[in-house]
């Protein structure tokens, strides 16, 4: 290996080794903080270990739903707080009495200006202001026939002063209070029922109802109303801020404690069922002791966790360096199994945060991660990530069993309702399989615990979710994944091989011979693929796609000369060369255009590899000797096939194009035509990229030998059929 690729290699197990790090660290950092591990409980369930001794003394925490309960009560029981402020009632009025000589002074000052308006603040600019202003002009001029502008004032100080004899809210009737509140004078707060005072909008009303008691025009008084309500302060004022800190108190308040277990106690004996309360002295329990075990014991804890999904996940990297290296060696394809393990160990922390009382980790999707890493590989693969998955995700649920188990049934069914998916909507049909295996887990594990009728239809709600959203999510990330990660999946392939794809149709269309000669190599391909390990789907939709350069100009090649007239007889072999070697270009920016993955496209120049047209070498060798020509010049850009798949149809290329011109083909003259094949790319060194073996090479003959006399086989003739190919016409007796 030269330094280029040293250089190469060790940037991608550098690469690799950043990519494990920080997944570990991740998955680590989604632990439940500050717990011990050591076992998980679940209510009902029999507990089958030792007597469990309390070390020491530990509080037991109430359960999520009472505490939450007690905590509402505590919000409920706490009376809105309002301030005192008894001092408005004063300040009003003298704001009223003061403004009263004000305002008529105003009045006469805009009379005697003979100005409409003046320029001065709020009520003195408004239409009320006008309709004081003209009774005022009445009055001077005495002929006015209601009561003078004094009464006026007179009205308005005693609208004002009747609803101070209670004490005014500055809230409306229409918020939603408790009958009583809290009423803060200094430091001191008093109880005593809403009903004392009166709301601002029903004080607003009574002062309305007075004023319409009186003589004034309507006009009057409207300004009467407007003028008084300006001056109406509320008495007793709303704290949303002393409320809201009475209501933190009150939470605050409120023990998250129960009781407490004391030193060398029994929490639990062998044998015995775990009960609600047991259940909670336990997870007390867990959680104090993590909380007791200081710093030293935290970074103890962390590397525990560190080497605990380390070793998990070198399960999966050991097996994909010893059976999937081209996974392994692939960073990108790596990069995609962490996003997804992240992915479901995120949100199995994320329900791991919501405290309620309801089967949320039924909601943790891994049927899903499952089935997408199956059809973008294969089944192995796809079991194999589904136990890594339940493990980690039970490893992140407290060592959780039942998690694991359920989960592990359901994505294993899963795994196999998708390992020979033929279309993208048979991922549906993956919907009652995974439903089934949750169904079924849910059962066996809550008849085992002796678990409630009703709890068991809970967690079988849940897990219908599941089983629903697995398929939908699957067909949605597979198209992401598929698009970002540029690998080509089954599905994809079988898309591909359908004719009726512009480019296979375009083939036909065009030229038909080469369509006819990629169907039958396409079959040679898939078969000598299945025998020899391969991917055969590969192999058959990389020969239907491995001449599409030859729709460009389909005359260039004999199978599509349906004339017998040879364009290259007229050209010399430099000029054919270029000719023939053009289509690989072409079929490559066809490929390309038509947004063909990369593993289809790799068919169309590896199919040739680095080959000599021997065809045209003779010929020029003919023309201009042997010692003036360069045999590079004639031979194809490469490069050589590089796999299994792409040496199968290089050599299913060479075998089926001779094989067709054998007059009379035998299976002596078709056997030896293969041998000579095979033979001729190998000694051209055409096969030194390919990982094929010499039993590979046999299997392929036998195959290749099966076929190509299947396809030419003798017939009978029919009667007269001598004739009828010379265009006798004969007439029936």
């Amino acid at each position: 290996m030269d330094t280029a690729e040293n250089k190469k290699s060790g940037k991608g197990t550098f690469t690799k080794l950043v990519m494990g790090f920080v997944t570990i660290i991740l998955i680590v950092l989604m632990f439940p903080k500050g717990e011990s591990i050591e076992f998980e409980v679940s209510e009902g369930s029999i507990w089958l270990y030792d007597d469990l001794i309390a070390p020491f003394s530990f509080p037991i925490k109430k359960s999520e739903e009472i505490y939450r309960a007690e905590v509402e009560a505590a919000k409920r029981s706490v009376f809105p707080v309002f301030i005192d402020e008894s001092a408005n009632k004063q300040k009003s009025i003298e704001s009223l009495t003061t403004y009263n000589s004000y305002l008529i002074k105003v009045l006469d000052e805009s009379i005697e200006s003979e100005s409409n308006t003046i320029q001065n603040p709020t009520f003195l600019s408004t239409p009320s202001f006008l309709s004081l202003q003209n009774l005022r002009i009445r009055e001077r001029n005495l002929i006015t026939s209601g009561p003078p502008l004094k009464n006026f004032f007179v009205a308005s100080a005693e609208a004002l002063n009747s609803v101070y004899t209670r004490g005014v809210l500055s809230i409306d009737s229409g918020s939603q209070l408790r009958d009583s509140i809290a009423l803060r004078k200094g430091n001191f707060d008093t109880i005593e029922p809403i009903g004392r005072n009166i709301f601002l909008d029903q004080a607003k009303n009574e002062i309305a109802e007075r004023i319409n008691r009186s003589d004034y025009p309507e006009d009057i008084k409207t300004a009467l109303l407007e003028y008084t309500t300006h001056f109406l302060l509320p008495t007793v004022v709303f704290s949303s801020e002393l409320t809201e800190e009475e209501t933190t108190q009150a939470k605050n308040n409120v023990s998250k404690y129960t009781g407490i277990v004391n030193e060398n106690e029994r929490i639990i004996a062998k044998h015995d069922r775990v009960s609600k309360e047991i259940r909670l002295k336990i997870e007390s329990y867990k959680e104090s002791k993590g909380e007791l075990i200081g710093r030293v014991g935290l970074i103890l804890q962390a590397v525990g966790k560190f080497f605990h999904i380390g070793l998990i996940l070198s399960l999966l990297v050991t097996y994909l360096f010893l059976f999937r290296k081209g996974i392994f060696y692939n960073n990108q394809k790596l990069l995609m199994f962490v996003i997804i393990i992240l992915f479901v160990s995120f949100v199995t922390f994320l329900i791991n945060q919501v405290r309620v009382q309801a089967p949320l980790q039924y909601l943790i999707f891994i049927p899903a991660a499952s089935m997408i890493l199956t059809i973008m590989f294969d089944s192995r693969i796809g079991f194999y990530s589904t136990v890594i998955m339940t493990l980690i995700t039970g490893a992140l649920r407290g060592n959780d069993y039942t998690f694991m188990a359920m989960n592990l049934i359901a994505g294993g069914i899963a795994v196999y309702s998708v390992r020979d998916i033929k279309n993208r909507s048979q991922i549906f049909r993956s919907f009652l399989f995974i439903l089934l295996g949750y169904i079924l887990s849910i059962f066996a594990f809550g008849l085992e615990r002796f678990a409630p009728w009703d709890n068991l239809l809970v967690e079988s709600a849940f897990a219908t979710t599941n089983a629903l959203v697995s398929p939908v999510l699957t067909y949605g990330l597979l198209i992401f994944f598929e698009k970002f990660f540029k690998i080509t999946t089954d599905l994809t392939l079988l898309e591909l091989s359908n004719f009726d794809r512009p480019l296979l149709r375009e083939l036909a269309r065009k030229a038909p011979g080469t369509f006819n000669h990629s169907i039958t190599m396409g079959t040679m391909a898939e078969a000598a693929a299945e025998k020899i390990g391969a991917n055969h789907l590969l192999a058959r939709v990389g020969a239907y796609y491995h001449d599409v350069g030859k729709t460009i100009s389909p005359q260039n090649f004999v199978e599509n000369q349906l004339n017998n007239q040879n364009v290259h007889e007229n050209l010399t072999p430099g000029e054919s060369v270029s000719m023939i070697v053009q289509h690989v270009n072409e079929g490559i920016a066809l490929a390309k255009e038509h947004n063909l993955p990369q593993e289809i496209i790799d068919f169309i120049p590896m199919h040739h590899g680095e080959m000599v047209m021997s065809y045209f070498y003779e010929r020029a060798k003919k023309i201009y000797g042997e010692e003036k020509i360069n045999i590079n010049d004639f031979r194809y850009p490469g490069p050589k096939p590089n796999n299994k798949e792409t040496t199968i149809v290089m050599l299913a290329d060479g075998c089926e194009s001779a094989v067709r011109s054998i007059e009379n083909p035998d299976p002596v003259k078709v056997e030896n035509i293969i041998d000579s094949i095979f033979k001729t790319r190998s000694e051209d060194q055409q096969l030194e990229d390919s990982p094929v073996t010499f039993r590979d090479i046999k299997i392929m003959k036998e195959e290749f030998l099966n076929i190509l006399l299947g396809q030419h086989h003798k017939r009978i003739k029919y009667p007269k059929q001598d004739e009828a190919e010379k265009g006798i016409q004969t007439e029936n007796k």
